[in-house]
């Protein structure tokens, strides 16, 4: 039988440790302000013992160079402003367990060798940046080698105007860096948006992008990410995922991404990923996709874009269903015969078949490539010819005489209405029955 009194002690101690570590959290409060005794945001911090909070009041101060190098609180009261007069870096954090919130910063210069931003994470965790303003500046919020980062309802915009993209940095910017979770943002006016590179078990979440100079959101060999609920609008082009795999893409609008080679959504080698419920409208081309395979497309509206989707000849195994095509120029393109994708059971405002068992489902196969697009693909300038009479002419004797579109690029069960994404189940369940090939659940 254990000795109660040795018990006690042990408990005892436990109770100490805590009670003292509870204290150090606690910390002190620092006031910054016109009249304080800091007037300084840099010496507050400098001189900030664990656990601190730096209170800095309303007002502009002229400031850069500041250094976090304890777990501090850095918060803002009455929006505060620190403007760096583009003389560096604004705030360095050197810390494990930092906030910073309430702040506008502001005026960061371009640095082609140091990579200036407003607010620089390195080699850090648990870092909270939440509810601040960065204007002007060449990267807004930059992070590296770190883990458990949240970026929550910031403001970050730049003044790209028309400088080359070289001299302007990204909003925010995650290089190996995971378990991120950037959540309610608006960013615009930089190079991308949103740039992650092995960035892994991230998610970014009810962000808007847009007004970038290159892409709403980029990101490359991050695997195990998700992004939902997010806005990616008049962008040089809107998303580009490439070089990953397990990816989640849900809930999105990409819209008014326009240029000679934009689009709302690039995918490039990417695997075992879904596509569901996204909006993709008016946009030069809706999604490119080459050397991607495995990707499961469902739930999707595409309206009045270009093309809806290019989809190349390198993409295998990839799957379409309950997807809506309407008002779209091109449905769907392609650089080839070869096709080793599935399409069923999705909605197509130009299919001209019947239906005469009244079950919803076309008893004639729809092909979505044309001649003309296919002829568009090969000669880009053959576009012009676009509402000619001569273009009907030719797609509606590649119809009744298929010969140069891919042959095995069809639906064999088109819908005859447009899905209601949000209430279709019972309408699911009939589908299942009646498909040609297993439904995936994903």
């Amino acid at each position: 039988m254990k000795d109660p009194s040795k018990q006690i002690k042990v408990w005892t101690a436990y109770t100490l440790v805590f009670l003292l570590t509870s204290l150090q959290a606690v910390g002190g409060t620092l006031k910054v302000c016109s009249t304080c005794a800091y007037t300084s945001v840099k010496e507050a911090v400098r001189q900030a013992k664990a656990g601190d909070v730096v209170l800095v009041d309303g007002g502009v101060y002229q400031e850069s160079g500041i250094e976090i190098t304890q777990p501090i609180r850095l918060i803002g009261r009455n929006n505060p402003v620190i403007d760096g007069n583009n003389t560096g870096q604004i705030i360095t954090v050197s810390s494990d367990n930092v906030t910073i919130q309430g702040f506008t910063l502001q005026n960061v210069a371009t640095s082609y060798t140091r990579d200036d931003a407003a607010i620089r994470v390195r080699q850090q965790n648990n870092i909270q940046i939440l509810n601040n303003t960065i204007l002007k500046t060449y990267f807004g919020i930059y992070l590296q080698y770190s883990d458990g980062i949240v970026i929550k309802d910031n403001v970050v915009v730049g003044e790209h105007l028309d400088r080359s993209e070289s001299s302007i940095g990204n909003a925010i910017h995650l290089y190996y860096t995971d378990n991120v979770q950037i959540i309610g943002n608006e960013v615009q006016g930089h190079r991308d948006g949103i740039y992650l590179e092995a960035v892994k078990n991230s998610k970014v979440e009810r962000n808007t992008s847009h007004g970038n100079k290159r892409y709403g959101m980029h990101f490359m060999f991050s695997d195990g990410n998700a992004y939902s609920h997010n806005t990616f609008r008049k962008n040089g082009a809107g998303v580009a995922v490439m070089y990953t795999t397990n990816v989640r893409m849900e809930h999105n609008t990409f819209e008014d991404n326009w240029g000679a080679a934009s689009y709302g959504l690039l995918l490039k080698e990417i695997n075992n990923s879904f596509i569901y419920n996204n909006t993709f409208r008016r946009n030069t081309t809706g999604i490119h996709m080459e050397s991607s395979s495995r990707l499961d497309f469902k739930n999707n509206d595409f309206e009045r874009n270009g093309w809806a989707i290019k989809l190349m000849t390198t993409c295998i195994d990839d799957t379409f269903r309950l997807n809506n095509f309407t008002g779209n120029s091109f449905d769907i393109s392609t650089n080839g015969n070869a096709q080793h994708n599935y399409f069923e059971h999705n909605y197509w405002d130009k299919y001209t078949g019947y239906d005469l068992d009244k079950n919803g489902v076309g008893d004639v196969p729809h092909r979505p490539v044309s001649l003309y697009a296919m002829l568009v693909e090969r000669v880009p300038p053959s576009v012009m010819l676009m509402r000619s009479f001569m273009v009907d002419l030719l797609d509606n004797m590649e119809r009744v005489l298929p010969s140069i579109i891919p042959q095995n690029l069809v639906d064999e069960r088109p819908l005859m209405k447009k899905t209601d994404h949000d209430n279709n189940r019972e309408f699911v369940q009939v589908l299942r029955q009646t498909a040609s090939a297993p439904w995936r659940e994903r």
